[in-house]
């Protein structure tokens, strides 16, 4: 695993193996990462759907399936699954599940294609 400088990684978090996560990530409890996931730089994962600064808080845990990859600034609200081989697009605020192979972008982040359609590095779009 490669963690990049600054970063965030709470306690009982779980990171897989040959991971890459970025600058400035921030990781709080009750994450899993799968194995091979990159995490782009200031990504933050949230962990409580209700916070407030005084009284009880929960944990709700969020998963990232092996292979996926998230763009740098994202946002991934707790309480989602990220599928395995889904790539969520730079910006983004993932408040749904992202389906395996899935391409999402936006706010909220929506499915634009599958993976099977996302050119591979240097190959050409169109």
């Amino acid at each position: 695993v490669i963690i990049g400088q600054h970063c965030y990684i709470d306690h009982d978090v779980r990171i897989g193996d040959r991971c890459k996560i970025q600058n400035g990530v921030n990781v709080y409890h009750g994450v899993t990462i799968g194995d091979e996931v990159f995490v782009g730089p200031a990504v933050t994962f949230t962990n409580d759907l209700r916070p407030r600064a005084v009284g009880a808080w929960e944990v709700t845990p969020t998963r990232v399936g092996d292979g996926a990859s998230i763009g740098a600034n994202a946002t991934i609200v707790c309480g989602v699954e990220v599928g395995p081989g889904a790539f969520v697009g730079a910006g983004s605020v993932v408040v749904n599940d992202v389906p395996a192979g899935a391409l999402v972008v936006g706010n909220p982040a929506r499915v634009v294609r599958r993976a099977d359609d996302v050119p591979a590095p240097g190959e050409e779009i169109g």
